[in-house]
């Protein structure tokens, strides 16, 4: 490879990693925003946090659907296509989501319309376009990729906060609305056909269906596979379910304002940040499986911590840093696994089918948070459930064993 080639290489793979940041920084607030918004709909609307949460599920299912189809499509058409759909999709969610003045219109602009949206811009699409075009380095690569899902929410949710608080929720929605509309010509900076151009030498396949249903069977054999499929639907639960959906409502509940509650998602947000560039540059150098196995476990602890909050804002605070490290962490570590165990030229079908498991999981979370809590009035079984479920996620990934990279 000459060294002008070289340099077109290096500047399109940075524009894959900008833009794959940049656009989870914006899908991830829009998912993030609904928990906050719940207390207010409750409180104005009369919505059952019941309700909401059962929207919130069944969006992790249209999502856990889309992933693997999103997975192949990238696979076919390449990063630029793919997120110009899931972008478009995102955009129209949030503006329908500030004009909804019942239930029904909700669940269509959040879960349908959202639920496509979120399940293609999401960190297993990013991750695995950046493991291609960064095939020795996946780990700190995608780390920084994906951590744009923290970085968005750290830099806008709090923003988002304030119009909440001092306007109204309806300008919460379409101001990320404007936002995602504003990002979406930048796309067009993707090279079409990254994808092709810069995977590693070997890797790139004719994409038919047959070989597609060849690698699903292959798949299904695959004990590395399992492994990384339930424990992502675990992780799924312990975070998007759970988390994402319960934890601003969590914090209302302890009595906590929307602003202090959001700057503390934030905090989580930024510790997740830096949490997923170095486990990503960690999970280059150490033995893999044995850092997802610590992940899972540290993430267990955290939600002891969470039950034991009361109402003092410092173990909130307290809370978000350990779990921010621990959060969206998973991301990098799972994408080099892949990559190195089960491949590149199928990274964004299998990031995909596991990413269907983590948004089932995370269905679970989501539905049976928001069931208990409509019961009992309280999260401590949640929380509770989550201990338990962490420690089995760490177990099973502790059963996997290293392996190299894919030579390029």
């Amino acid at each position: 490879m000459n060294k002008q080639h070289l340099s077109r290489y290096f500047n399109q793979a940075i524009i894959v990693v900008a833009l794959g940041f940049m656009a989870l920084a914006f899908a991830y607030s829009v998912r993030a925003i609904l928990s906050l918004a719940m207390p207010i709909w409750e409180r104005e609307l009369d919505w059952s946090r019941g309700d909401v949460s059962n929207i919130a599920a069944v969006t992790l299912v249209i999502m856990a659907v889309v992933a693997p189809l999103s997975g192949i499509l990238l696979d076919r058409k390449g990063l630029r296509f793919t997120l110009l759909v899931g972008l478009i999709a995102v955009c129209a969610s949030s503006i329908l989501v500030s004009l909804a003045q019942s239930t029904p219109t909700l669940f269509i602009g959040f879960a349908l319309m959202g639920g496509v949206g979120f399940g293609i811009v999401s960190t297993h699409i990013v991750a695995a376009a950046v493991a291609r075009v960064f095939p020795d380095h996946v780990g700190f690569a995608s780390g920084i990729a994906t951590s744009g899902s923290s970085a968005g929410q750290f830099l806008i949710v709090p923003l988002i906060a304030v119009l909440l608080s001092n306007f109204s929720w309806q300008w919460g929605f379409a101001a990320l609305g404007i936002g995602t509309a504003l990002l979406i010509p930048f796309v067009w900076l993707i090279p079409d056909d990254n994808c092709e151009e810069t995977d590693s030498p070997g890797t790139v396949q004719s994409a038919s269906s047959s070989v597609w249903l060849t690698d699903l069977r292959h798949l299904m054999l695959s004990p590395v596979f399992h492994l990384l499929f339930w424990s992502y639907l675990l992780c799924g639960y312990t975070t998007t379910g759970v988390i994402e959906t319960h934890l601003l409502p969590y914090a209302d509940l302890c009595g906590f304002a929307p602003i202090p509650s959001a700057s503390a998602y934030g905090l989580l947000s930024v510790v997740n940040l830096a949490g997923m560039i170095g486990i990503g540059w960690l999970a280059d150098r150490v033995n893999r499986p044995l850092l997802l196995a610590g992940i899972y476990l540290v993430r267990g602890f955290t939600f002891w911590l969470l039950l034991n909050i009361g109402s003092s804002y410092e173990n909130l605070l307290l809370f978000a840093v350990i779990f921010g490290i621990v959060d969206y962490s998973t991301v990098p570590v799972t994408t080099s696994l892949v990559s190195s165990h089960l491949g590149l030229r199928t990274v964004g079908f299998v990031m995909g089918l596991l990413t269907a498991g983590h948004q089932l999981g995370a269905a679970i979370g989501a539905g049976f948070g928001g069931y208990m809590f409509d019961k009992s009035e309280t999260y401590d079984l949640v929380w509770g459930s989550s201990i338990v479920l962490s420690a089995i996620a760490g177990l099973l990934v502790f059963l996997m064993r290293e392996k190299p990279p894919v030579p390029t």
